[in-house]
């Protein structure tokens, strides 16, 4: 049996939320180990000017604790 735990972790992109999910990845991997899963749980966007200058994501990212 595994014991799994899930952190929550907001990042964002200026190129889109494929690049947004993969720098909270990337950035929670700098403390946390063994990630197996990431859930987006939501997305959102900053409009300026009427354009789209920032994509955000909000990831639920699931590790097992060994």
């Amino acid at each position: 049996m595994a014991v799994m735990k899930v952190i929550e972790v907001m990042a964002s992109s200026t190129k889109n939320w494929e690049e947004a999910t993969k720098n909270a990845v990337a950035h929670a991997s700098k403390s946390v180990k063994h990630i197996k899963s990431a859930f987006v749980q939501s997305q959102s966007v900053v409009i300026n000017n009427n354009s789209v200058e920032e994509f955000r994501v909000n990831v639920k990212i699931t590790f097992e604790v060994k």
